[in-house]
């Protein structure tokens, strides 16, 4: 799969349920993306394979998720949010 497919893959992949989680998601990966490392870019794709509630609970720090790479990921996410 080429860069261009996989990228629109991800970007359709962070249209969500929640419009709260579009804002979150799809800046993240217009303007960060492409500058993680492959782990945090594996990280990434990985997280939007969970269910809008992991999601939204994890990006509100309401709950963790056990895996250290998608805390790692949620917390870039918030990071790049602050900034």
């Amino acid at each position: 799969m080429n860069d261009a497919t996989e990228l629109a893959r991800l970007r359709w992949a962070c249209r969500r349920g929640m419009l709260e989680l579009d804002t979150l998601l799809t800046p993240f990966l217009d303007e960060v993306y492409t500058a993680l490392s492959p782990a945090a870019q594996s990280a990434f794709a990985r997280l939007l394979h969970s269910s809008d509630l992991e999601l939204f609970c994890w990006l509100l720090r309401r709950e963790t998720p056990a895996d250290p790479e998608l805390q790692s990921i949620i917390g870039a996410i918030l990071a790049f949010h602050r900034a």
